[in-house]
């Protein structure tokens, strides 16, 4: 390894065993950083208990941290002289922040001391968490969105660069008074997520006791934000009869979320196997993406990338990809019936819908690429 490499420390809270978007983003740019020479990543993490690996050119710590109440899989990074620790034996040249509740103010401290220059990656919206709909909302979650709209500024005003995936993201934070915002579009893995697992569609579907009818898919976490309480009630309502949606997941409103279910709508376990989520992408009729707090929806765009069109609420970073690609329907936040209506919709033009999925993703969304950025911005900062 050169000994001039450009050192970078990724550090989130956003991360768990059943986590999707950072955790996948932490992976694919380790293997970016690992075929490159002049490249060097110390990943930071919180995990089960302290430990170490190293594989040369990319160093992982894990930090034994608890669960965040009614956040898991995510863990309070609440060990401030472990992290200090660890950036006072690495010194970065510089450090993305990747989470929004304890690591940035942990990290700021440090890192001023020891005079390394920080980036912030926008992977959690709080204020659309607290208010989907920032402009209609009644006076006490407009209030509170408003709160968390300062705490995001205060976060990037300590910070060099804000990076965002979308142009609906980067709207929303330049309308809060956040500064220096940078776009950058970020990946799949094309290769793993391809149309061609369709023809695998019939024993994807037996092994997962899926019927004839209509697929439906959404992976994620069972979080409040994401609205499937919404998702559930309109999938009920879908004509013809016969339809199947598959809840793949975990989180804390899983309990709630099963009182709702009949025939139509089923959960199923975090699914580890990535094999097999492809196979299931491309299984389906539609992804539906119901979380209106998206910042990108990277399992919406690997369902893209497996030729399978989208199903998005109309708000957030989803919906700005469907409206670019025309490779799926939107419905209205909150309404189950417009669901079932967009859903119905999609069903009957699935295939043309489909045609305008894979080509989207292969002309914008490349692993190599948004790295190649993102590494060129931190040159920038650097200078």
């Amino acid at each position: 390894m050169s000994a001039s490499a450009l050192t970078v420390l990724d550090i989130t809270e956003y991360y768990g065993e059943t986590s999707g978007g950072v955790r996948t983003y932490l992976r694919e740019k380790s293997a970016f950083v690992a075929s490159r020479e002049s490249l060097r990543q110390v990943v930071v993490v919180p995990g089960e208990r302290d430990s170490v690996s190293d594989d040369g050119r990319v160093r992982r710590y894990e930090i034994g941290v608890p669960f965040i109440p009614g956040q898991k899989p995510y863990r309070a990074m609440l060990a401030p002289g472990r992290i200090r620790s660890i950036l006072e034996r690495e010194r970065p040249d510089i450090i993305e922040i990747g989470s929004s509740h304890f690591v940035p103010w942990l990290v700021r401290g440090a890192a001023r001391r020891l005079g390394i220059p920080s980036v912030w990656f926008f992977h959690g919206h709080i204020p659309r968490v607290i208010a989907p709909r920032l402009e209609h909302d009644v006076l006490l979650r407009r209030w509170a969105s408003r709160a968390a709209a300062r705490y995001v500024r205060r976060i990037a005003q300590s910070v060099q660069r804000t990076l965002v995936a979308t142009d609906a993201v980067k709207a929303d934070l330049e309308s809060f008074g956040v500064e220096r915002v940078v776009r950058v579009p970020l990946g799949v893995d094309t290769a793993t997520f391809h149309p061609s697992r369709r023809a695998r569609s019939p024993e994807t579907r037996r092994r997962l006791g899926v019927g004839p009818g209509a697929l439906g898919v959404y992976a994620g976490r069972f979080t409040a934000e994401k609205d499937l309480a919404t998702a559930i009630r309109g999938w009920k309502a879908i004509r013809p009869a016969g339809a199947t949606l598959l809840l793949v997941g975990a989180g804390p409103q899983e309990m709630k979320l099963r009182s709702l279910l009949d025939g139509s709508v089923r959960i199923v376990p975090f699914i580890h196997d990535r094999e097999l989520l492809a196979d299931l992408y491309a299984a389906a009729d539609l992804y539906l993406a119901p979380g209106p707090a998206e910042t990108f929806g990277l399992s919406a765009h690997e369902a893209m990338a497996s030729g399978t069109p989208v199903l998005s609420v109309d708000v957030g970073a989803v919906a700005e990809q469907v409206r670019r690609s025309g490779a799926g329907v939107l419905y209205r936040l909150g309404d189950a019936a417009s669901l079932a209506a967009a859903a119905g919709a999609l069903l009957e033009s699935a295939e043309g819908l489909r045609l305008a999925a894979r080509p989207f993703i292969e002309a914008h969304h490349r692993w190599d690429i948004a790295f190649e950025r993102i590494f060129e911005l931190y040159r920038d900062v650097l200078a």
